[in-house]
């Protein structure tokens, strides 16, 4: 305890020591500087105005002498620089850059490349610069700052206007450089204040000491605002004259620096003043780019027509199909590029989507057409929720066009996508295809023996559904039997007419005797994703309980198509940021069925349409290959085709949106209230059909 104490002790007492040697150094300092400030003591008492001035009488003695008015300059102008100089060097660079700075907007295109829609609270596309084409940074450079790569980012002109309207209580004024105007931009706010200048200057000289020319003058590209509700120039360039700024020529880039005075005064399409001041300043700046070295006298002579910029706007927010189309897109672009949602939100992204706008139209018009017949002004209550859903996609998978809504800013569901409706007997072609390829089990123990187009099965109604024990019972202790459309009776029937009839009793035996398990493999390598699937019981052949969205039964169905190779749906072909690809997983195609399954299926869905269940639409595409559906509740009608250049799934169906629970399609309004859902789903396609030949 002893030792503790004397450590204790001598802790307390090391502070005095250190204090100590401190006293004594400062006091070896006084010493050596005693005769360097005993000399200088005279001259500074020479310095010490006297004032009021001896020796003077009167008013006369209240007059600063001429020395001591330049010793006060002197002072006021060694204050002012010491003050600069320590401003300068604790002003720092903010990390952060104002939140419109660093925002972008997301733009979506069609797959012809025009523009779609853009997303985002601020339109802004980011552009590096070597992609300005060097005469549309002249013409900037021209209008607003011509001695930019020479000059230290301010103006001290600019600086002392400034300074003259705030003590003479005027505005600030312009003449900031192009460093100045950035640095305001992406850091400060647009109060125009005497402080906020001073703040700007100190930046822009610290900015331009530490970053390169060409840096600052894309980021100033970038985020300058151009008017029509734009920053940075790619999107002026977009919004103006319809294409990226790497497209501008000279005489529309000196346009669009003429906006960069005031938006507002100088969008020509605004008013006639407007287009006046608008062609002054365009040849002002073409004159001046020849000036400063930027265009040849002859090439100015060549611009003297105005760059009329286009009257409309850039494509705005999503609405109608597009919401649902957008949605879609930008749902697979962050899947498909691995990217979080907050980062994909902070946009700058560009994605090519996989959409066919003529498709989308055609699609549009027939789903509207088809809705007429609802009749929901003269049947409210039984036509209020009708719901139409549709998809088509290419042979490679490319989503071409869907029908999710009435409008996405009313209703966000998205009928195409949706994974609430059975499917029906759209599925027996899956369980068709599974039996080609794989067999049948009919004896227990015994092999799996194949089948055929041609293998023939009991098409009547009210047919036992048998096991290799015997009869199939239910859980309700009742033996299980098939039943048709109508209660028809079709006698023997092959596989193929069972498939192209939509005769029900031979494909819910079909899926026992394959096996419902191995159904299930060839629903999955069909593209119908495992959680749309119902329970594995003999109605999973017909579809009672799986509910796949129409875009994946329309995949699914250009598997067949495809001769057995299948690709996943997809809606976005690229992505890139800035004008940089951003990696991209597109799907590849897998072998789902051989070939001669695809094209034995495909044989029968022909037969549909030429003289089975939909020989309806045989006309509006001879060749197609198609299959309608109903449900046993008949809450949905489904009508499945294929052509050269795509598959399209049509779902007709009842639901309320509140609980998402099918309703009957029983008294569906109109002059034909008993009309099958599938028969409305059938005329649909055909009109879509025949507008996109």
């Amino acid at each position: 305890m002893a030792a503790s104490g004397r450590r204790k002790s001598g802790a307390r007492r090391r502070p005095r020591r250190r204090n100590a040697r401190l006293q004594g150094v400062a006091q070896s300092v006084a010493q050596a500087l005693a005769p360097a400030v005993a000399a200088a003591r005279p001259q500074l008492r020479r310095l010490r105005p006297d004032f009021p001035r001896p020796g003077r009488t009167g008013w006369r003695r209240w007059i600063p002498s001429w020395r001591q008015w330049l010793g006060a300059c002197l002072y006021a102008f060694l204050g002012m620089v010491g003050f600069v100089t320590i401003a300068y060097a604790i002003t720092d660079i903010p990390d952060d850059l104002n939140s419109f700075a660093t925002q972008q907007d997301n733009v979506y295109y069609w797959a012809d490349g025009s523009t779609m829609a853009r997303t985002g609270w601020v339109s802004r596309q980011e552009m590096p610069l070597e992609k300005v084409p060097p005469k549309v940074q002249g013409a900037v450079l021209a209008a607003e700052n011509a001695s930019f790569y020479s000059d230290p980012g301010v103006s001290p002109s600019g600086f002392l206007r400034a300074v003259r309207a705030a003590v003479t209580g005027g505005e600030t004024q312009g003449g900031s450089t192009i460093t100045q105007q950035y640095v305001k931009n992406a850091y400060l706010n647009q109060d125009r204040t005497l402080s906020r200048k001073f703040t700007e200057i100190l930046l822009a000289l610290k900015l331009d000491n530490q970053t390169e020319k060409e840096q600052i003058l894309q980021d100033y590209l970038n985020t300058s605002w151009f008017g029509r509700g734009t920053y940075g120039i790619q999107r002026a360039s977009q919004a103006y004259y319809g294409k990226d700024v790497s497209q501008l020529n000279p005489s529309e880039g000196a346009f669009l620096a003429s906006l960069l005075k005031g938006a507002g005064l100088y969008d020509p399409t605004l008013s006639k003043e407007n287009h006046e001041r608008a062609v002054e300043r365009w040849s002002w700046i073409l004159d001046r780019m020849v000036e400063t070295g930027q265009l040849s006298r002859a090439e100015r002579a060549t611009y003297t027509k105005f760059p009329e910029p286009s009257s409309s706007s850039l494509v705005g927010i999503p609405g109608a199909q597009t919401g649902y189309l957008v949605e879609m897109a930008k749902a697979y672009a962050i899947k498909a590029s691995h990217l979080k949602e907050s980062d994909f939100d902070l946009g700058g992204y560009q994605i090519y989507t996989t959409f066919d706008r003529a498709r989308m139209t055609a699609l549009t018009a027939a789903v509207q057409e088809a809705q007429k017949d609802f009749d929901a002004e003269r049947r409210p209550d039984t036509d209020k929720f009708a719901k139409i859903g549709a998809a088509s996609v290419a042979p490679d998978g490319r989503l071409l066009a869907v029908y999710g809504g009435p409008d996405y800013l009313k209703q966000g569901f998205n009928e195409s996508n949706a994974t609430t409706i059975p499917v029906g007997t759209a599925f027996t072609p899956i369980v068709y295809a599974a039996a080609l390829d794989e067999g049948v089990v009919r004896s227990r123990g015994k092999a799996r023996t194949p089948v055929s187009a041609s293998s023939v099965y009991d098409g009547n109604d009210q047919v036992t559904v048998q096991t290799p024990e015997g009869p199939y019972w239910d859980r309700s202790g009742k033996v299980l039997k098939g039943r048709n459309d109508g209660g028809r009776n079709w006698g023997q029937v092959t596989l193929r007419q069972a498939v192209a009839n939509s005769v029900n009793t031979p494909m819910l035996q079909l899926g026992l005797d394959v096996g419902l398990d191995r159904v299930e493999v060839f629903a999955l390598r069909s593209g119908l994703l495992e959680s749309s699937l119902g329970p594995r019981i003999p109605g999973f052949a017909l579809g009672e309980n799986s509910m796949p969205s129409a875009i994946r039964m329309a995949g699914a169905y250009q598997t067949f198509a495809a001769d057995g190779m299948h690709t996943d749906p997809y809606s976005v072909r690229s992505v890139t940021r800035n004008g940089a690809a951003v990696r991209l997983d597109a799907p590849k195609p897998t072998r789902a069925v051989t070939e001669k399954t695809a094209r034995a299926v495909t044989d029968a869905l022909r037969d549909a349409v030429t003289e089975g269940s939909a020989k309806a639409v045989g006309k509006a595409h001879p060749g197609a290959a198609g299959k309608t559906g109903t449900t046993a509740a008949n809450t949905a009608g489904w009508f499945v085709a294929s052509t050269e250049q795509e598959s399209t799934a049509v779902v007709v169906y009842r639901m309320s949106l509140t609980d998402l629970v099918p309703l009957p399609l029983t008294g569906l309004g109109g002059d034909a209230p008993n009309t099958l859902g599938s028969e409305r789903a059938v005329r649909l396609w055909a009109d879509y059909i025949k507008a996109v030949k």
